[in-house]
Parts: C-alpha cells; sequence; structure tokens
C-alpha cells in the first residue's frame, strides 16, 4: 500500500481511537474494513466514486452475511465522512450505496436451567476451575461483555456493597449490582487466585496460568469447552450469558430501563431486543401448542 494510504490510515485510526472515542475491537474492524476496500479498489480514495462502494461489497456478498456487509458500509462511510473533515474529499460516496436489508437479530440465548447445568458442571478441584467457575457466575450474573470481564480490576469490585464498576465501551463507567453465587464464587477465586506475572497485574481480577490477564480467545475457548461438558451444543460464547441475562431478567419482569442501565447500552432501542426475544419464546409456544396453529 502506498505511503499516502499509510499515513491516512495511521490518521484515520488514530481519529476513531482518540476523537470518536471508539472502543480497540471496532476501530480494529473499520481499520480492517476499509483496509481491504483500499487494497482491491483504486487507491486514489479522492477519486472513488459511488459504483466503487457497491461494487466492492457486492463481489463479496456471497462471502460475508448481510450483517458484516452492513458494518462494512458503516466503515467506509466513517472513513470517508473522515475525509471530507480533512479537506481530502467534498463528498461521500457511500451516500447513495444502500444498506443491505437485515432481519431482526435475535441472538442466542440460554434457559436458567442450561446456565446452571454449565456452571455447576465446572471442576472445582483446579485453582483454573474455581477461577472459570468465577468467571460464568459474573457473566451471567452481571451481564458483563466479555472485554469487561478480562480488564475487571479487583478494586473494582465493592463486595461490601454488592456492586462492580465497568469501564465499558468508550471506557464510560457504569455500576452494576453483584450479589448471591457470583460473589460467593468470587470470593473463592481470591482466596486461591495466583500472584501477577507484574506489577502491572496484580489488580486484575482474572489471571491465567502465566499469571497474567484472560484474553478474550481463552475466555471464549473455556466457554465452549464447558458448554460441551454439559451436553449443550448449541452455537455460544461468552456473550450468550450476557443475552441470556438480559433475556431472563425481562422475562422476569425487570423495567426495560434498568436492564439498559445494567447492560451499559446508549440507546434503549438495542435493549428492546430482549423483548423480542421473550416474544419469539412464548409465540413458539402458542403455535406448537394451538389446536390450528
Amino acid at each position: 500500500m502506498a505511503a499516502d494510504l499509510n499515513r491516512l490510515l495511521k490518521d484515520y485510526r488514530y481519529y476513531l481511537r482518540m476523537e470518536r472515542k471508539m472502543s480497540p475491537n471496532t476501530v480494529a474492524s473499520y481499520c480492517s474494513d476499509v483496509e481491504l476496500f483500499l487494497e482491491s479498489a483504486d487507491p486514489d480514495v479522492r477519486t472513488t466514486r459511488s459504483d466503487d462502494i457497491a461494487a466492492f461489497l457486492s463481489e463479496r456478498a456471497d462471502e460475508v452475511s448481510k450483517r458484516s456487509q452492513s458494518r462494512r458500509l458503516s466503515a467506509l462511510r466513517s472513513f470517508f465522512d473522515w475525509l471530507i473533515m480533512e479537506g481530502e474529499r467534498a463528498d461521500n460516496p457511500c451516500d447513495a450505496v444502500d444498506y443491505p436489508k437485515l432481519g431482526r437479530y435475535l441472538p442466542a440465548v440460554l434457559s436458567v436451567e442450561e446456565v446452571t447445568s454449565i456452571i455447576e458442571g465446572v471442576d472445582t478441584r483446579s485453582w483454573q476451575g474455581v477461577r472459570d467457575k468465577a468467571i460464568l457466575e459474573i457473566l451471567y450474573g452481571c451481564g458483563l461483555r466479555v472485554s469487561e470481564l478480562c480488564t475487571l480490576k479487583i478494586s473494582n469490585v465493592y463486595i461490601g456493597e454488592n456492586f462492580l464498576r465497568v469501564v465499558g465501551k468508550g471506557d464510560k463507567e457504569r455500576l452494576v449490582p453483584v450479589g448471591g453465587a457470583a460473589v460467593d464464587a468470587f470470593c473463592e477465586w481470591l482466596k486461591i487466585r495466583p500472584e501477577a506475572a507484574a506489577p502491572a497485574y496484580d489488580d486484575y481480577a482474572f489471571l491465567n496460568r502465566f499469571g497474567k490477564p484472560l484474553s478474550r480467545v481463552s475466555v471464549f475457548n473455556m466457554v465452549k469447552k464447558e458448554a460441551l461438558h454439559a451436553g449443550i451444543t448449541k452455537e455460544i460464547s461468552p456473550h450468550t450469558f450476557r443475552h441470556s441475562f438480559a433475556t431472563h431478567l425481562i422475562e422476569n419482569g425487570a423495567d426495560l430501563r434498568v436492564v439498559q442501565e445494567m447492560l451499559g447500552h446508549e440507546s434503549i432501542l438495542t435493549t428492546e431486543i430482549y423483548t423480542h426475544i421473550d416474544s419469539a419464546t412464548w409465540q413458539k409456544a402458542v403455535l406448537e401448542h394451538h389446536p390450528r396453529g
């Protein structure tokens, strides 16, 4: 890639991170999408046309989902908006490109019984097992994102007051209640938590066998392993516990605004997806049992 484009990408990455306050994962996704476009299209971004954007998206229509196509278009729209701000262009070629039509996305959720079977099935005879049970209890008990769990600090867990201070997307802090089984599991973990490999890691709640903070991939692999051990074959991830947490709260009558606050959603429209999951559950039950269903 030409030096000029490398400079643009570097400056764009800085803009997303420092000015837009986007999460590292979103910054990485946006920059990856833009770089992919630049590698496959006319590298002169000052003359890019709407047809170039549409061709780029259609060429890969069979390779990626509509949701991924939509994200790529969002990334490109953001990039060209930034070029306009920088005085590199006068218009955004993405304005004439329509987003692909998306169906309502309903994330997979676990039943209360499935959550219980996964957590209770963890072998706690090793320190890793005690840690993993605490992780699962907090993922489900607090609805944390996996990135929030991996960066959770011991100093931000207030056992006596029954809440966590979480740093979420855009470095926004929120307080999340924690109690019952999650508190008990976390306290058991702290009793046997190994020493950190360096002073910089002393305050991280969850460490790997090298005394360093856990990675997202490690947590993902652990969740998959424990789900299979419990005999659950549906496709799940750490985020499934967050979805299940929100769905079960709403099913049990929790106020939507309260769930929004606990999840750290900027818009309540994002939280409303969990009311649709609940609706899908009873809709399926009605159709399966109605005499003329």
